[in-house]
């Protein structure tokens, strides 16, 4: 009777625990405009600042793994988050919470709006200024724990310079490898009396089977679609091929997609041009804009099989790399490594606040202004981050009217 009473209080934790990775995760997936950059910064607001499920180390360590691997980054960080809070079932729970808010309104866009323009509409500017508040704000927040001296400051101002100059699909992952390596120089005898308190409940044989699933469906799906002449096939490998082939955040899957879609004739220009005014309207991942996609060539079962196929990929590789992860950063000189790809982070975030998130929103005096009350109601007035988004908002309705 004690351990059937033992097991029934553990599946009640663990379903409560469940319940609030799908609420907390569900209302970032309301509320997170800006794109990748900017989820990461309302995650590390909710879930480093507030409520301290993870620390600083071990947060940017899995923004550092995020950005290393292709797909969605800020998917797989909360995919990451949910597998340390909940185990493989929290994972899913949190990319589900995450990501349907934006795919059932996209769905609901190309079924009912496919042609209506909200990419010009005030509140989407005042939403743009929101993110501004957000991303500076985790800027200097990860900027003061991840680049404390001086040669970790170089490194992030080497990021700095080089993703802003030279802006190529593959900057961020050659600015990535080469920040690794300059830390394994650096910091290879570097004691870090800091142990941060990170654990993926992940089995290294499930991890070699996500791998394994990962590369067989990348080299089977072009096959069978070649052989068979089944519209689902070839749909599910092109949103499969474009999210496994995408490094540098959600913006880069854009041109992938239209190179697979467009041709074909399975979707026009307008329409693929309506949705993706759509896609910068709604909260979440861009990756959801294969739910967009598929609803327009195939209804909300096609929307429904795009965004699972698009977003397959990003779970397979982040389940897959998890255990091995966790493993290697403990190494010394893997440990050396990190620290400069945590500052190289750094200045990656800083050229992405400044284009496309500052050189989109801030365009006058105004704009400033108003996005310096948002980072002080953020920062100094410690409200929460929903009413930022509502004044932002609101407030860029307001600043049309002007």
């Amino acid at each position: 009777m004690e351990d059937q009473a033992i097991s029934t209080k553990k599946a009640k934790t663990s379903l409560r625990s469940l319940f609030e990775i799908f609420i907390i995760s569900t209302r970032l997936g309301l509320t997170s405009f800006g794109g990748p950059i900017a989820h990461l910064g309302y995650f590390h607001e909710e879930y480093v600042r507030r409520r301290k499920w993870v620390d600083e180390k071990s947060y940017a360590d899995l923004v550092a793994l995020a950005q290393f691997l292709p797909g969605p980054a800020s998917s797989q960080v909360g995919i990451g988050i949910g597998v340390m809070r909940g185990g493989v079932i929290g994972g899913i729970v949190s990319f589900l919470g995450f990501t349907l808010p934006s795919v059932i309104a996209l769905i609901i866009f190309a079924l009912i709006m496919q042609g209506f323009n909200v990419g010009t509409t005030g509140w989407i500017h005042g939403l743009k200024l929101v993110a501004v508040a957000i991303v500076a704000h985790a800027i200097i927040g990860m900027a003061k724990n991840l680049t404390p001296d001086l040669k970790r400051k170089a490194i992030a101002l080497f990021a700095l310079i080089v993703t802003l100059l030279w802006q190529t699909v593959f900057t961020q992952v050659g600015i990535i490898l080469l920040s690794a390596f300059i830390g394994y120089l650096i910091y290879k005898h570097h004691s870090d009396t800091h142990q941060s308190n990170i654990h993926f409940p992940i089995s290294r044989r499930l991890a070699i089977i996500c791998l394994s699933l990962f590369f067989g469906l990348l080299i089977f799906l072009p096959i069978l679609r070649e052989a068979t002449s089944i519209q689902w096939i070839a749909i599910f490998d092109s949103f499969y091929r474009s999210g496994s082939l995408v490094f540098g955040g959600g913006h880069v899957v854009l041109p992938l997609l239209e190179r697979e879609f467009i041709p074909t004739g399975w979707v026009s220009e307008e329409a693929f041009l309506a949705g993706y005014g759509a896609t910068q309207a709604v909260p979440g991942p861009l990756f959801t804009f294969a739910a967009y996609l598929g609803t327009v060539m195939n209804g909300w079962t096609g929307g429904i099989l795009a965004t699972v196929a698009i977003f397959l990929p990003a779970f397979l590789l982040i389940l897959g790399a998890l255990p091995f992860w966790n493993h290697l950063r403990r190494n010394p000189k893997v440990k050396g490594a990190l620290m400069g790809v945590n500052a190289a982070v750094v200045g990656i975030l800083i050229a992405a606040f400044y284009q496309p998130i500052w050189t989109s929103a801030i365009l006058g005096p105004v704009d400033f202004a108003f996005a310096a009350i948002l980072f002080s109601m953020l920062v100094y007035w410690k409200l929460p981050p929903w009413v930022i988004v509502v004044t932002g908002a609101i407030g860029g309705t307001l600043l049309t009217l002007l």
